[in-house]
């Protein structure tokens, strides 16, 4: 019996856990295997709740793989072997107060980055998460936030958009949650949540989403996180990594917490810095849509000896590289 016929205590427990720490309205949360499953169950309450059709993402997103992600993806080169996506998906500008206007009373749902990932570690700026909601409840449609990536503790909160005065009507959750097993999540108020249960009745399900094994690492995961100084001490180690990497290279480093990413100069040394750090036992990442951006999201149990170490190799590995390219 796998659409939730009985009621499981793993997944119970980790439920009201994560409702203990959110928002009042925030009560009802959909369990599901991965990020990109939560975000087409947001889109499919999104469109149930309001009864219409336009989603709106944002230029330079990503929120996975699966086709109602893709569609809502900033990149045509990604997007166009798939073709065609789904329907009446429309984009904004991160950031660009201009183009709020652009949700009216044909919108169904704004799904937006909380921090935008693949584009650069681009946090909101002068309230714009909150400019968005509030034009959101005017016209009536639902603001999305997908905290796959901000959730779970890496901003020094629980979730990003408590940094920014914002509260949406849906959160995303994914990879963070799940303590290494694979998870997601999509989380609203029970008066938006209970449009999924009937007409049709089933209309949205999961076979293995919410498994006990996984609800169970879940639980522990976010115990240990909300019951500890981890969220506190990500902001104090950002501190300690933004004074450690000081280079000519490094234009800038984005983000917060243990969300960073440093901007350097240019595409061939953003792909060297990460291709030699592994070769040193080091692991960054490339950013998907910020080809000059390099990822440093390390566990937020990372000592403060780890990130010396890591950041003085980056710093020697940055001056080997600046003798390559001069």
């Amino acid at each position: 019996m796998v659409y939730g016929e009985f009621i499981l205590k793993p997944a119970v427990d980790l439920t009201k856990l994560l409702s203990s720490h959110l928002p009042k309205e925030l009560t009802c949360t959909y369990l599901t295997n991965s990020g990109t499953e939560a975000i087409e169950g947001s889109i499919k309450l999104a469109r149930r709740f309001t009864g219409r059709k336009e989603i709106i993402g944002a230029h330079n997103a990503y929120h996975g793989s699966t086709l109602g992600s893709l569609s809502l993806m900033g990149l045509k080169e990604n997007k166009k072997p798939f073709e065609p996506l789904i329907p009446e998906v429309s984009f904004i500008e991160f950031n660009n107060i201009n183009d709020i206007g652009k949700i009216t009373s044909k919108t169904a749902g704004v799904i937006l980055e909380t921090i935008q990932g693949a584009a650069g570690f681009i946090e909101p700026k002068n309230n714009y998460l909150k400019l968005i909601s509030e034009r959101c409840k005017k016209v009536g449609a639902l603001l999305i936030l997908d905290e796959i990536q901000p959730g779970i503790g890496r901003t020094g909160k629980l979730f990003g958009f408590e940094n920014y005065d914002c509260i949406p009507d849906i959160i995303v959750s994914g990879k963070g949650l799940g303590g290494g097993l694979p998870i997601g999540a999509f989380i609203s108020s029970k008066k938006i949540m209970d449009s999924l249960s009937d007409k049709p009745r089933l209309g949205h399900i999961t076979t293995f989403g919410g498994n006990p094994v996984v609800a169970a690492s879940a639980y522990e995961t976010l115990k240990v996180i909300t019951s500890s100084n981890l969220m506190q001490e990500a902001l104090k180690k950002e501190s300690i990594i933004r004074n450690l990497l000081r280079h000519r290279l490094i234009t800038e480093i984005r983000g917060k917490g243990l969300m960073l990413a440093m901007i350097v100069k240019s595409v061939e040394v953003a792909d060297k810095l990460v291709i030699k750090a592994k070769e040193n036992g080091l692991l960054l990442f490339w950013l998907l849509i910020e080809k000059k951006g390099v990822r440093i999201t390390p566990p937020l149990t990372i000592s403060e000896k780890e990130i010396s170490f890591g950041c003085k190799l980056i710093i020697q590995l940055l001056n080997d590289i600046n003798r390559d390219v001069n």
